[in-house]
């Protein structure tokens, strides 16, 4: 993967990886990591922060464009 310091990427939804709302997967997209970690992870975030990461998914459900 090369990136082009002159051009940023826009953090979107996934279109192609999508549960729920894709933010998961968008979020995998723009990291390059595994989609399934990063669900586990905001699973995980969940429940430790007592409801406040599900907020925060929710926050960026609304916020975030739609990807491709």
């Amino acid at each position: 993967m090369t990136f082009d310091s002159n051009t940023p990427r826009q953090f979107t939804r996934s279109g192609n990886q999508k549960m729920f709302a894709g933010v998961c997967g968008g979020l995998a997209e723009y990291v390059g990591a595994d989609v399934n970690l990063i669900r586990l992870l905001t699973v995980v975030a969940a429940l430790v922060t007592v409801g406040t990461a599900a907020l925060v998914y929710l926050a960026a459900w609304m916020l975030m464009p739609a990807g491709h």
